[in-house]
């Protein structure tokens, strides 16, 4: 029985579709996207890309067909075999490598996951980071198990209006339309928890999403049970004050525990991504107490089996709430850990400047045995952001190492790349992708191939452009500016840079604005054009970032730059796509070392799109000299104009002296080698290093197994 059993059956030689349209695994598996792409192209792109919708309104003549069509049953059933495979968890690495730990478990709380257009519940690049982790630990077999929100409003769609200022809507999710279902308790029921808040408790559902192996638990407090203003507590991302926030947090943690337990899972080890998920520890340390534990030895369990992931330098991302909320909205969680309730308290009092608060980093720092953050340098500034919580520990010796952030190649490479790589360095290449010896194959890969396959990709990124732009004049009916700003006069062969992410001030993304006019000669050179593109949301309680969106936006629309400006409204993962792997050029210029990772550079790279960026986060250790470029103005401290004109002329520097010559050295059959030689550098050098695989067997060695392995012994 499935989702479309009642209303509208499935062929029954195609009965198992609807499974695979609803497990995400087919995302990022070609064999199972090649089906819904032969089932029906024209409503594959129509419903973005979104086969659970597609099995809704597909016709039901097209069905029969297609279950007499012999070339798609044999992509059906490699599909399935391979989904069937996928689930079973049977030779995987974590199998292989780590057998003594099976039947353990890891839970991985985040408050975005950020898996596929269709389930807009993620906003940025933490989601992002997230639904990369659960998709490799599919591949890898890693038993892990998410615990996020499902948000039915989701993140916000973004508008752009005439005079350039981003407005914001929500749309509720249609959810027949979203690959997930009820979560299942043991017993056959839907899973409903009660979480207490302030003085009353809140229901919470929970919804299952299907990752591969992995399995995602989503809280839902939209019940008819539940007070209006409780039913929206999970109606939005990021929405709502300081209070909602809280609230949000105290469900995720506190609920996410109560919801594993309902549905009969047992996770050994709990990781945290960012501090949102940190009230996870007061659930574990009260069901320990419980239990008959001291408030010392709970404290001490948690922190062996606790870890910690924090992905942000900036001050202000680090949430800090009164105590008055806290002692308000804890009021009826307390139970068995009540009398040590002030002891709880202390582990999240944390003075930033501005008098002591209860700080969900902090919280989590003292909770976790293990505390890692995102890059190289990040973890440097994190030591010393933090030493407050040592005071006598010298800053090499502070409990926080880093885990280099990684991103998922299945589902960041180019299909047009995976088919080359296929090629030129074997047909299981994927299966090998973190190995570095793998990719010193690409530098023998022919130039003209690669150049033909870069080409392909930027004409693919400016078809959508301009199909986007033509989709705002015929249907949303704009005017005539944001049809330009759109980027319907961008030219298919002149060099691309691809500014995409959030917009904010510490991001700088006005940065090459800096010397308009400078800025002109070098987009307008008449042999030698650039364009550049812009993407990318504001929170919708950034004034500043919304200020330099609306900029960015005017400047699009200046005559000066001849229309080689634009901005893509409404970034997303089905944007994000297009841009990283069609633009010639990535552009990163943030304030350091306010970036602490990043990782759409990497998604480019891996697409032969090098990087050109400030060293910060990720970029600090993955620059090697000839994969991309570093801006550099060489002018520290804290005047920031001072520091921006230098790196703006810095960054004007490269583009007229190195980036821009070598696009534009071709030979006489058009190619441009010396550009290819860092392209393939940039792929050689990115790929096996900043891959989500690298990325999660180095969590698993350092920090799940040891933590898991201590759960086995303490069970003897």
């Amino acid at each position: 029985m499935n989702r479309y059993s009642a209303l509208s059956p499935l062929p029954e030689r195609l009965n198992r579709l609807g499974e695979l349209a609803i497990d995400l695994w087919w995302s990022w598996n070609p064999e199972a996207r090649a089906v819904f792409r032969r089932l029906d192209y024209t409503l594959w792109r129509a419903t973005a890309h979104n086969p659970v919708r597609m099995l809704w309104v597909i016709p039901r003549p097209k069905l029969e067909a297609a279950a007499a069509d012999s070339g798609l049953l044999r992509l059906y059933d490699r599909a399935v075999a391979l989904l069937d495979a996928a689930r079973s968890g049977r030779n995987t690495w974590w199998v292989n490598h780590l057998p003594q730990l099976a039947g353990h478990s890891i839970a991985y709380f985040s408050a975005e996951f950020a898996l596929h257009q269709s389930l807009p519940i993620y906003a940025g690049g933490l989601g992002v980071l997230a639904g990369d982790h659960c998709k490799e630990a599919s591949d890898l077999g890693v038993p892990l198990v998410g615990v996020g929100f499902m948000y039915p409003q989701g993140y916000f769609h973004q508008h752009v209006s005439a005079e350039g200022w981003q407005e914001e809507s929500y749309e509720r999710l249609n959810w027949a339309d979203a690959p997930i279902e009820p979560a299942i308790t043991r017993d056959g029921k839907a899973c409903v928890i009660a979480v207490p808040l302030d003085d009353r408790s809140v229901l919470v559902a929970v919804w299952r999403v299907r990752v591969g192996r992995v399995k995602l638990y989503l809280l839902d407090t939209n019940l008819e049970e539940n007070a209006p203003w409780d039913r929206e507590l999970s109606a939005r991302l990021y929405g709502g004050d300081r209070e909602t926030r809280l609230q949000q947090e105290i469900i995720l943690g506190i609920g996410g525990v109560r919801a594993l337990k309902a549905l009969g899972a047992d996770p050994a080890v709990f990781h945290l991504n960012e501090g949102h998920a940190a009230f996870v520890v007061l659930q574990r340390i009260r069901d320990l107490t419980e239990r008959g534990s001291s408030f010392d030895d709970a404290l001490e369990e948690t922190r062996r089996s606790t870890v910690f992931t924090t992905h942000t330098p900036v001050p202000a991302g680090h949430d800090a709430f009164g105590f008055h909320l806290i002692e308000k909205h804890l009021a009826g969680c307390w139970g068995a850990l009540g009398p040590n309730r002030d002891r709880f308290l202390a582990l999240g009092s944390h003075d930033a400047g501005a008098g002591a608060q209860f700080n969900m980093t902090a919280l989590a720092l003292r909770s976790a045995g293990e505390v890692n953050g995102v890059s190289q340098l990040h973890g440097e500034v994190t030591r010393s952001m933090w030493a407050s919580m040592w005071p006598e520990v010298p800053e090499r010796d502070r409990p926080i190492s880093s885990v280099t952030n990684g991103v998922h190649v299945p589902t960041w490479i180019s299909s047009d790349l995976a088919d080359l790589f296929a090629k030129h360095l074997g047909s299981d290449w994927l299966e090998r992708h973190d190995d570095p010896a793998l990719w010193d194959g690409v530098l023998a890969i022919p130039d003209q191939e690669l150049w033909a396959v870069r080409q392909t990709l930027r004409r693919y990124l400016f078809t959508f452009v301009r199909e986007r732009a033509r989709q705002r004049w015929t249907v949303e009916h704009v005017g005539t500016p944001r049809v330009v700003v759109a980027g319907t006069l961008l030219e298919p062969d002149s060099l691309t840079i691809g500014f995409a992410r959030r917009f904010t001030g510490y991001k700088r993304p006005e940065l090459i604005f800096h010397d308009p006019e400078r800025l002109a000669r070098i987009l307008n050179a008449v042999e030698r054009p650039v364009q550049i593109i812009f993407a990318g949301k504001a929170h919708p309680a950034d004034d500043v970032g919304k200020h330099h969106l609306q900029r960015v936006y005017k400047h699009a629309l200046d005559p000066l730059f001849a229309g080689r400006v634009a901005f893509v409204d409404d970034y997303d993962l089905h944007v994000a796509h297009f841009l990283v792997q069609g633009c010639d050029v990535w552009l990163n210029n943030p304030r350091k070392p306010l970036e602490a990772s990043g990782t759409s550079g990497m998604k480019a790279a891996i697409n032969g799109v090098p990087h050109l960026s400030i060293g910060d986060g990720w970029w600090a250790e993955g620059f090697n000299g000839t994969n991309g470029w570093v801006i550099d103005g060489g002018v520290k401290g804290d005047n920031h104009d001072a520091v921006d004109a230098a790196d703006a002329t810095a960054l004007y520097r490269l583009l007229e002296e190195q980036v821009v010559p070598a696009f534009y050295d071709h030979d006489a059959a058009g190619v441009p080698h010396r550009w290819l030689a860092t392209v393939k550098e940039a792929i050689r050098s990115v790929a096996p290093r900043f891959s989500a695989r690298r990325m999660v067997k180095e969590y698993v060695r350092r920090m799940y197994a040891p933590a898991l392995a201590r759960k086995v012994e303490v069970g003897r």
